[in-house]
């Protein structure tokens, strides 16, 4: 007997349970059942069980005994080998190498303690994958020591790949707050998470002009900006012998005593920009004039005050509109603070003019506004009112910015000027990432100086992997795929995504009709391919095991396709 299936043309074809049988010396066959109206799953029981196999039902058939989320962990993976991250820690394999690659993956997919991670990556492919599943946290913190010894080698390796003589150097310095009060490295400072009177440590960060990290120092919680410029001049030097660079960084980073001291230093130009009192004295002396902007928006110029220097003045209309909106409301918060003291004084609840004056100092500077309001306080009166000069002569500074470079004109024009200044917020970027969205930085637990820095460097290199994870998955992600396009737009609008990205954003889709997605939701999709080891517990006393992989769907499919054209 033998199911046959019989073509119908356009209607579904006919099955048919059939017999052979043997008349003389032919052979004719004989329909036994019409069995079109079943399913396709039971036709092909039928067709198994008259092939002579043993039918059972699939849970006896095999069980699955463990399952573990893998995709994630095979895109980072595949990342890290495009960019050749394992030939960057050391040339040839050791246990330390294989930690480290393991702790930057686990940085990647899910951030957390040296402790916890080695809890958590068993729950996935991770430590099977990367050969760590013996691995404790000791472990961990002695790779850490043997990365931390290496780390300016790996950053030289670095730096050869991405930075070129001449070319453009993007500098930055962050901080991040500590759990605990042992480590050295921990002192108060300006906290930029927002977490004051709590000990930090600050970390700068360099870059290329996209903002790919190539090195990344460890300072004290309350070292300046400026002070660590210097050393970071050196060590692009001295380390990764570059002798000619634009070196880019924002105006507290680039004061004028660092630009003394890089004027010293030959090959070495820069572009940073001015602080507000700078700009209001280049109004006052009339070295810029307002009237200039009423055709355009962007004016270069000269002062005596900046010999050898270009000025490049930008005003954006739309970010003068804001902080005007921004200083009216700041400035009416602040009056409902004074108006409760007034209330207070009018009404004899409060006297004294040290009293009034104590309540008044807690709450004047609170939006920073005192310097627009005039006081007057008295024993049983008090008395407040907006110094108009002043707060129209800061408006009409409103949305004006100044560029000041070393750079001459024949080999950057003032546009191009901004446009590297601007390129700033590539390091800005890279900070998010490191400290809340993805990599979490902080809060750091570690009790040495060595071990921070060796954890500030092992997310450095996470961010790296993902840095290029990001760049490949532009067309997946919410991202703008048109990137040639900043180098044509005017550098001093405010920044306009392509009409591709826009439409991205507005319906979150993407034009094949399926979802665009962030990083954090990309690598979500990608943790539901799973490996499942199997096994057939009727086959024997102590079964063997197999492994079975989730098929990826398509999104998935183009994921891992797209970080196989990761080049460096």
């Amino acid at each position: 007997m033998h199911v046959h299936i019989v073509p119908n043309r356009g209607s579904p074809p006919t099955v048919l349970l059939r017999e052979s049988y043997r008349v003389g010396a032919k052979v004719a066959k004989r329909t036994l059942a019409n069995l079109s109206s079943l399913s396709a799953v039971q036709i092909q029981a039928i067709r198994a069980a008259l092939r002579g196999e043993a039918l059972q039902p699939v849970a006896q058939a095999f069980e699955i005994t463990q399952s573990r989320s893998h995709g994630h962990v095979q895109a980072v993976a595949l990342a890290m080998q495009r960019v050749g991250l394992a030939s960057l820690l050391g040339s040839k394999p050791c246990r330390e190498r294989e930690l480290v690659l393991a702790m930057v993956a686990s940085r990647i997919v899910a951030p957390h303690t040296k402790l916890a991670t080695t809890r958590w990556w068993h729950t996935t492919t991770l430590a099977e994958d990367f050969g760590v599943s013996e691995a404790n946290e000791d472990d961990l913190y002695a790779a850490m020591d043997w990365l931390l010894a290496r780390q300016s080698a790996i950053q030289k390796k670095l730096g050869a790949r991405h930075l070129s003589e001449g070319g453009l150097v993007l500098y930055d310095l962050s901080s991040s707050y500590f759990e605990g009060s042992c480590c050295p490295l921990a002192r108060l400072g300006y906290s930029r998470d927002g977490k004051s009177g709590l000990l930090q440590v600050n970390y700068g960060l360099l870059t290329d002009a996209r903002g790919c990290p190539v090195a990344v120092s460890v300072y004290e919680g309350n070292v300046a900006d400026s002070q660590t410029l210097m050393p970071e001049v050196k060590r692009l030097r001295e380390e990764f012998g570059i002798e000619q660079m634009v070196l880019v960084g924002d105006r507290g980073m680039i004061s004028n005593k660092a630009i003394e001291e890089l004027r010293e230093s030959d090959g070495i130009a820069w572009i940073t920009a001015l602080r507000s009192v700078s700009i209001r004295a280049l109004v006052e002396q009339g070295q810029l004039q307002l009237d200039l902007f009423d055709e355009r928006n962007l004016v270069e110029l000269s002062s005596p005050d900046y010999p050898g220097e270009r000025l490049v003045a930008c005003r954006n209309p739309a970010l003068a509109k804001l902080r005007a909106h921004k200083r009216q409301e700041l400035l009416a918060a602040t009056e409902r603070s004074l108006d409760k003291i007034k209330a207070r004084v009018d009404a004899g609840k409060l006297a004294g003019q040290d009293e009034i004056g104590l309540r008044v100092g807690k709450l004047i500077n609170q939006y920073k506004m005192a310097k627009h309001f005039e006081l007057a306080i008295g024993a049983t009166s008090f008395t407040f009112a907006r110094k108009l000069d002043a707060i129209k002569a800061e408006a009409a500074l409103d949305g004006i910015y100044i560029i000041r470079t070393s750079v001459p004109p024949v080999q950057m024009d003032a546009a191009q000027c901004v446009r590297n200044y601007k390129s700033l917020a590539n390091v800005e970027r890279a900070f998010r990432s490191l400290k809340t969205i993805d990599l979490k930085v902080r809060p750091i637990h570690h009790r040495t100086a060595d071990r921070v820095r060796a954890h500030i460097f092992l997310c450095m290199l996470a961010y790296y992997v993902e840095w290029h994870m990001r760049e490949a998955w532009r067309e997946l992600m919410f991202a703008d795929t048109d990137q040639d396009a900043k180098a044509s737009r005017d550098p001093v609008a405010p920044a306009k995504r392509s009409k591709a990205a826009q439409t991205k954003a507005a319906r979150h889709t993407l034009d094949d009709g399926t979802p665009a997605h962030s990083f954090a939701t990309l690598m979500a999709e990608l943790a539901t391919i799973v490996r499942n080891t199997c096994r057939t517990p009727l086959a024997a006393i102590e079964p063997p095991t197999f492994e079975v992989l989730t098929t990826p769907n398509a999104k998935q499919q183009r994921a891992l396709e797209l970080l196989h054209r990761i080049a460096l």
